[in-house]
């Protein structure tokens, strides 16, 4: 299916709308009902599933205003933490949304219950992986319930995914992450030009989203945690990539 992906914004907060078959669509981590209704109404859509990629209020907060409104079915891994789940799902298991098949992928790190969700690419584009707080433009989400050695196995198993795949995140950090990027590599011309696209991006309206995961290889400090330049830059050259990823994420809660 090609990429028709709806991208609301609320604060910092990105919710995904994303049409299919005959006029309907889902929602992932709708943190807003109205607006999201306001999307549906505008577009003529109807709303059949609300995916959630963890318990936080800000992504959930409208789930029970967009049940009660279209009796949608809510997908999530966690139902002692998301009241009004209807269908609870883990890792490798497949969601049929019309002729869209998406995968689960667990990704415990910011969470223990944690979870991305992937659209294989088709004939008619690239595939799509909604990350949640697992991986931001830029970033990484911060460690919560596990230990930050969690979040990095979590990430590695996103970057077997298509280097094509379409990366739509829970949140817009993408500048702080850029300039976080450059305190550790200050001469990385790569980081300081995406920083540069982000900002007068930002200043004419657009959204950060989506990325590729192949330039968050690229470009994203902390999926780059092998990276020799990286190390260097650290003091950690005979480091294993998990201890300059632990060694970044602490950085980066200091910086903010």
């Amino acid at each position: 299916m090609a990429d028709e992906t709806i991208v609301l914004t609320c604060g910092d907060n990105h919710i995904y709308v994303y049409p299919y078959g005959d006029r309907n669509a889902l929602v992932v981590d709708p943190s807003d009902g109205a607006a999201v209704l306001n999307a549906l109404s505008q577009r003529g859509l109807t709303l059949r599933t609300v995916l959630l990629t963890h318990h936080h209020g800000d992504h959930t907060g409208g789930v029970r205003q967009l049940k009660s409104r279209t009796n949608c079915l809510v997908v999530s891994g966690d139902a002692r933490r998301i009241p009004g789940t209807d269908q609870v799902v883990t890792d490798g298991d497949i969601l049929s949304c019309g002729d869209a098949r998406i995968s689960v992928i667990a990704t415990p790190g910011h969470t223990t219950t944690s979870l991305c969700y992937y659209l294989a690419p088709s004939e008619e584009g690239p595939g799509i992986v909604w990350t949640g707080d697992t991986l931001f433009v830029g970033g990484c989400g911060c460690p919560m319930e596990n230990d930050a050695g969690v979040l990095w196995q979590s990430l590695q198993k996103l970057t077997t995914l298509p280097d094509e795949t379409l990366v739509y995140c829970g949140h817009d950090y993408t500048a702080e992450n850029y300039e976080f990027a450059l305190t550790v590599e200050p001469d990385n011309c790569r980081v300081r030009e995406q920083l540069d696209l982000v900002q007068r991006g930002s200043s004419r309206g657009r959204p950060t989203v989506p990325s590729t995961l192949a330039r968050e290889k690229a470009t994203n400090i902390f999926l780059r945690a092998d990276d020799p330049g990286v190390k260097n830059a650290l003091g950690m050259v005979e480091s294993d990539a998990e201890q300059v990823f632990v060694e970044l994420r602490r950085r980066k809660n200091l910086f903010g």
